[in-house]
């Protein structure tokens, strides 16, 4: 333990002057503004948690024997998965990209590795890299791969001293160089899931937050040697972006910054108080049901609505959203979760324009609904009708030179006036109220 802190005591000393210097690239650059069109991706947390069924956290949860958890591993055979088929589900969704979970915070694997046998191929009757089998067949759809990679290990023994988790596991004490060893297998990982399997779009860094005991969030960029973390995945693939759901400001190297459970600027979920918005581009990840690993019960479904509404809320503050899907053992995707996605990505195929490519909209959130807009397109999505006060909606006269408005499923013609006195007065046409999202497709004449 002195000689972890002797050690960080010198890295904080030696780096951190360094990481202010960091400049995106072009390629990083051209990669952000890319992301930041996509609006949509699906998030996946699958391992060896799944088989338990009760979330992928329940061997720091349950206190669990890590040596015991590990023997999960030799029943591990998903007989039903097929990476073809979850990629043509996301691709009918509507998804522009797909982040797995590569490693968790359980310490195993999902694809071959030669930093140890606790992953897919080596350790399990199954045999076969999940990792690969996706990236294939995610490239083949055009859906990107960003790969989810824990900080954390409530597995291995040189993550030492352990953090804020893990205690209840019977992991044994560590001993002096565990933590350069530990530092040393990430890098080596990190560099097998860049150089093996094509191009990846992000990699979504998790569980930073754990040696908070020891290190305020600024002095842990150094104890993890984020500089040269970062540095390797820029390195290795320009534009592979970094995210790191760490709930504080972003740091030099990160390219994303991620929202757990709450749309930019707001904190019902508990993660991210008094957190800033960057310039950065933006990302909300959030569950299909209750939780981010397979639980066969007690984990309730959102409805198609509240996703849409989630959705829209999302885009109307700049930003991704990221929906979790958690498979079962056996590789498949729960009933449930693969009909909310082919649902939600029946509305996009219609409304999707309202969604991809889009940045926040200059009407800000109003009680009936959100906007988005795309040069000289604005795009009210009504959320709430019942808040539509006499069938009108009025926008600011300063918004632009309206020239024409319609209803964007069916592409009926809207009526308005525009006066100075009165504002932009749109009359919204009657609709089912019981829809999740109608939107309006308002052209001006200059770009917004």
């Amino acid at each position: 333990m002195k000689r972890f802190l002797v050690l960080i005591a010198t890295l904080l000393v030696a780096s951190s002057a360094l990481a202010a210097d960091y400049v995106p690239t072009e390629e990083c650059l051209k990669a952000r503004a890319e992301f930041n069109e996509e609006r949509f991706g699906i998030f996946i947390h699958w391992g060896l948690y799944s088989m338990l069924a009760d979330g992928e956290w329940i061997l720091n949860n349950k206190n669990i024997n890590y040596e015991e958890y590990a023997r999960l591993a030799g029943g591990f055979y998903p007989s039903k998965f097929n990476a073809d088929e979850w990629a043509e589900l996301f691709k009918e969704a509507g998804a522009r990209y797909v982040t797995f979970t590569s490693r968790h915070h359980d310490g195993f694997s999902m694809f071959k590795t030669a930093t140890s046998t606790y992953n897919v191929v080596d350790g399990t009757p199954f045999g076969r890299d999940i990792v690969g089998e996706l990236a294939a067949a995610l490239h083949k759809n055009d859906i990107k791969l960003h790969f989810y990679y824990s900080h954390l290990d409530w597995y291995r023994t040189d993550y030492w001293p352990l953090g804020r988790e893990g205690h209840g596991v019977g992991r044994p004490d560590g001993k002096d160089g565990d933590w350069d060893s530990y530092l040393a297998f990430m890098r080596t990982q990190l560099t097998e899931l860049l150089t093996q399997y094509g191009p990846i779009g992000a990699i979504w860094f998790d569980g930073y937050w754990d040696k908070k005991k020891f290190f305020s969030y600024d002095e842990l960029y150094d104890v993890w040697d984020m500089e040269r973390e970062y540095g390797l995945i820029h390195s290795l693939q320009p534009s592979c972006l970094v995210a790191n759901n760490h709930h504080v400001k972003p740091y030099p190297g990160e390219d994303i910054q991620p929202f757990e459970r709450d749309v930019p600027g707001e904190n019902t979920g508990g993660f991210l108080a008094g957190l800033e918005v960057s310039k950065l581009p933006l990302e909300t990840c959030q569950t299909i049901n209750k939780d981010w690993g397979y639980k066969i019960v007690g984990s309730e479904y959102k409805t198609l609505k509240t996703l849409l509404v989630l959705l829209a809320r999302t885009a109307s503050k700049g930003a991704n959203l990221l929906l979790n899907v958690g498979p079962r053992p056996d590789g498949t995707i729960p009933d449930q979760s693969a009909d909310l996605l082919r649902q939600m990505g029946a509305w996009l195929k219609v409304n999707g324009e309202s969604i991809y490519g889009t940045e926040a909209g200059c009407i800000s959130e109003q009680e009936w609904g959100v906007s988005t807009q795309k040069g000289s397109d604005l795009y009210l999505h009504i959320l709430n009708a019942a808040k539509i006060e006499g069938g009108t909606i009025t926008l600011p006269y300063e918004t632009g030179k309206l020239l024409g408005a319609v209803s964007l499923s069916d592409g009926t013609i809207v009526k308005f006036t525009q006066k100075k006195k009165t504002g932009i007065v749109i009359d919204v046409p009657a609709f089912d109220e019981a829809a999740e999202d109608f939107v309006l497709k308002l052209s001006f004449k200059a770009a917004l």
